[in-house]
């Protein structure tokens, strides 16, 4: 009687931030303890630990931005500030015992696979072996900083919003904050009460949705849930439910969409009275095409004696300011690129090579791409958490990353059990999937007209177009027939 060789597999999980510790603690609840968290940063967090500029919130309400095994009950307010969720996922680390698989100031550089599996470089030299890398890598942890001419010549200050530096002084100063994006909103907020003067450079305005949100989480709601823990579980199940109506907004035309829009529309007009102002800060596309913005004080902000919005291109940084296609010139002692990041790149700058000697740049030349978010085609035992066309937009990520990972347990549970020793997805399913996400696509608000950091260099939309339950569905139980699998050795029996 034959019998199948039981094997512990070894794990390499890239980044720390919400995506790897998800993906750890799914890991390690399901039994599988072999493995180590490899993380560039000093610290966990992932997007909430290399951005800690001023005015940093969560734009998703903070009893639905955590993970289902770890329940927070007691947030400060309702939509929470960057330090309170980066010290959450700090906790959340500690509480279920990932600091002793934790690998901080490692920056992984490349990975090849080979006939012993994936080794894993790392920048001091180290290198890891695997039987399976997942690269939680993300999506916003490049920061992109546009090539204007001059900008080394700048003798002020310049910093970076996801590069925060903490001493430099910006109260009593002549700021200019150049981007648009949430981060563009939230930083012109926080800066203009003490700068002595605030100069936004917007080429592309954004619509701005009105919300409260410095408003604090009542103490007796956060006691409440913390004394009665399903009342807690089912407020959670209820939120994901009820964000179900935030896809349904984005992925077609409906009434919701129309209030929605609607809504944007009137937190301009009855918030910016001065009518060059207002007609400077309406988009020319439909509300939501973009990464929707929230904030209850930016048009208050942008509308202060000592703040303006400046809509021409800039030419040229000079040695004490920014000059503008108008041929103005503005003087200026610090210089916030709100500028967001590189968003398609995903594990990218390293070297990762698959089978055959493929390379991720060959794979993606097209664009990034991957079989349900996760599953590259070329590329054995490995896995991307929050991969291409993840929902940034739509669905909690928290839920789908849990998700994920709980997919991708299910073909370590196999390798584990000796009946495969490698799992690669089609090209013909990956082509399949990507064609669905294209025909998708076309009813979404994203699809409207506007340009935004979801298009890739190809003019595709790097988003999730179905709803959750869709998602649930494909990534609840893997289907052999879209992989290629190779069969572990049989062992003869004794």
């Amino acid at each position: 009687m034959a019998t199948t060789h039981r094997r512990d597999p070894e794990i390499v999980i890239i980044g720390a931030g919400v995506a790897g510790i998800a993906t750890a603690v799914t890991f390690k609840q399901a039994g599988f303890h072999n493995f180590v968290i490899v993380e560039k940063g000093s610290d966990v967090g992932g997007v909430w630990h290399w951005n800690r500029y001023p005015g940093l919130t969560c734009d998703v309400p903070s009893q639905i931005y955590q993970f289902s095994f770890a329940p927070k009950p007691d947030w400060r307010r309702v939509w929470a500030t960057g330090p309170e969720i980066q010290r959450y996922h700090r906790e959340v680390v500690e509480k279920f015992g990932l600091t002793e698989h934790l690998l901080l100031e490692s920056e992984v550089v490349g990975a090849r696979f080979g006939d012993d599996g994936w080794g894993v470089n790392i920048a001091d030299g180290r290198e890891l072996r695997a039987d399976f890398v997942i690269a939680a890598t993300g999506v916003l942890h490049h920061p992109f900083t546009p090539d204007i001419p001059g900008l080394g010549e700048f003798t002020g200050s310049v910093v970076h919003t996801a590069r925060w530096d903490d001493s430099i002084e910006t109260a009593g100063k002549r700021v200019a904050v150049i981007g648009t994006g949430s981060t563009g909103v939230q930083i012109v907020s926080a800066l203009q009460p003490e700068a002595a003067t605030l100069t936004q450079f917007a080429r592309t305005p954004q619509w701005v949705l009105w919300a409260p949100m410095g408003l604090p989480q009542p103490w007796l709601l956060g006691k409440a849930l913390d004394l009665v823990p399903g009342v807690h579980r089912r407020l959670y199940d209820g939120m994901l439910r009820a964000s179900g109506i935030l896809a349904d907004v984005v992925l077609r035309p409906s009434w919701r969409r129309r209030a929605v829009q609607d809504f944007a529309r009137l937190s301009l007009t009855a918030q910016v009275h001065d009518p060059r102002l207002r007609q400077a800060l309406t988009p020319d596309y439909e509300p939501l095409c973009k990464r929707q913005v929230v904030s209850g004080t930016y048009y208050r902000a942008i509308s202060a004696p000592n703040a303006e919005l400046v809509t021409d291109a800039i030419t040229a940084i000079t040695p004490t300011g920014i000059r503008t296609a108008d041929g103005r010139h503005h003087e200026v002692d610090v210089i916030v690129f709100a500028t967001g990041f590189k968003p398609h790149n995903y594990m990218r700058p390293m070297n990762l090579i698959g089978r055959d000697g493929l390379t991720i740049d060959e794979a993606w030349s097209k664009g990034p791409r991957a079989y349900r978010m996760t599953a590259i085609p070329g590329f054995p035992n490995l896995f991307t958490v929050l991969g291409p066309n993840s929902p940034t937009g739509s669905i909690s990520l928290q839920y789908s990353a849990e998700l994920t990972a709980r997919y991708i347990t299910s073909w370590l549970r196999r390798f584990r059990a000796g009946e495969v020793d490698t799992v690669e997805v089609t090209e013909e399913a990956t082509t399949r999937f990507n064609d669905e996400v294209a025909d998708a696509l076309g009813p979404t608000v994203w699809n409207t007209g506007c340009r935004s950091w979801y298009f890739t260099d190809q003019h595709t939309i790097d988003l999730w177009p179905f709803d959750r339950a869709t998602m649930t569905r494909m990534l609840t139980t893997p289907d052999e027939r879209d992989y290629h699998l190779t069969r572990a050795p049989r062992l003869a029996a004794l």
